[in-house]
């Protein structure tokens, strides 16, 4: 592979994948990938621009590369609303966005604190363990099995869809993955016809509410898909890199226990550097030139969101550093425009939540970043386990 190539990471390609963003963004910026057939952006203002576009960077066949994505196949009617266009995704996204604003999101921080803590005074009491296994994994799917009014005790299925789908973006078995979407959508159908009779406080039975004729059960189903996918592997990225980051940069761990009011303004930094949706695919529905290079229409064109991230164009010259105190006026981690991520909100208070007891509780602790194991997958970056110990290894 050339210096100003790209190609697709997954499992432990991506460790460091950020050479490979440096080149793209310093001497191709818009990239033509001859295998696939796609184009890659990697400029933090090429990346804002088209992400702010959705008329002419379409999201309706699919967010891979893959021409004809197998999880659009597979859900049929139950379209996700990450694969909708204005005006169909403008009204749906008012409609379930209601529970999923800052203020309301805040309403489940107490829940969300007790998780953590709880976990972590297991986590302390054996001294060492895998982190993504006792926390950053089970935590995002504990928030969305309360917003879809999942039954707690269910939410461990959302591993099993989540690594389904991710199998199925990365080329793997359709034949499985359509097990497991059968599957899913089965047991959303099932939640859905049970809210219409018996609702509760949760987003699937606002939906209900609005009756069939204004939202279809498919309709929700796509949601939920949405939800369970967007919401889980996504944050265990964000965490687990999170941990990583702190590691390695004991001056900025420092700063933070010494000034703890920082970690907001370090959860957008560390969103920022992790970027745990690292890249996804958008469709042209006319032809589009920049830099030079024409991009016809009906063109997969993938999103560099994590390489826009450490663009120095917007940053300055110390974007590939970790710094907390960074004045960040916008990132691209959790995209923009229409598809800018409706768990947003619930994102950034896991992460604040999960760094305030991390930090709290166990000011010491270390991972084992060169023994962390990555998922597979090629869109987004997430650790399968990471080593994680109380005091320094």
């Amino acid at each position: 592979m050339s210096a100003e190539s790209f190609e697709l990471r997954s499992g432990e390609t991506w460790r460091n994948p950020f050479a490979m963003y440096a080149a793209l963004r310093d001497h191709a910026p818009v990239h033509h990938v001859g295998k696939g057939d796609f184009y890659v952006l990697t400029r933090f203002a090429d990346v804002w621009a088209a992400a702010g576009d959705s008329a002419t960077f379409s999201s309706a066949s699919g967010l891979t590369v893959t021409s004809g994505d197998v999880e659009t196949k597979a859900l049929g009617a139950a379209t996700p609303m990450v694969f909708l266009d204005p005006p169909e995704h403008t009204i749906f996204r008012a409609q379930v966005t209601k529970k999923l604003t800052p203020r309301k999101v805040s309403t489940i921080e107490p829940a969300i604190r007790q998780f953590v803590i709880e976990r972590l005074d297991r986590l302390r009491e054996m001294g060492r363990g895998d982190i993504v296994a006792e926390l950053f994994k089970p935590l995002p799917s504990f928030v969305v099995a309360h917003y879809l009014g999942v039954p707690v005790e269910d939410r461990v299925l959302f591993d099993r869809w989540t690594e389904a789908i991710v199998q199925a973006a990365s080329g793997g078995n359709p034949t499985s993955a359509g097990d497991r979407f059968a599957e899913l959508l089965s047991y959303f159908a099932e939640l859905v016809a049970r809210r219409r009779i018996e609702p509760a406080d949760d987003i699937v039975s606002d939906l209900t509410r609005l009756g069939e004729d204004n939202v279809t059960t498919a309709r929700i189903l796509g949601f939920a898909f949405t939800m369970v996918t967007g919401g889980n592997d996504t944050i265990t990225g964000m965490l687990s890199g999170s941990a990583c980051l702190l590691t390695e940069h004991p001056g900025q761990r420092a700063l933070l226990l010494e000034r703890p009011e920082l970690i907001p303004n370090a959860v957008e930094e560390l969103l920022r550097l992790t970027s745990p949706v690292q890249n996804l695919a958008r469709t042209t529905t006319r032809a589009v030139e920049l830099h030079d290079v024409k991009i016809p229409q009906g063109k997969k064109v993938l999103l560099g969101y994590a390489a826009a991230n450490r663009d120095e164009r917007e940053f300055g010259g110390t974007a590939a550093e970790f710094a907390i105190e960074r004045k960040i006026k916008k990132i691209l981690a959790l995209s923009y425009g229409t598809h800018y991520c409706i768990g947003a909100a619930a994102a950034r208070l896991q992460a604040r939540v999960a760094l305030e007891e991390l930090l709290g509780r166990c000011p010491d602790f270390q991972v084992d970043v060169d023994a962390g194991v990555y998922a597979p997958g090629s869109y987004v970056r997430r650790h399968l386990s990471l080593p994680w110990t109380a005091g320094r290894i």
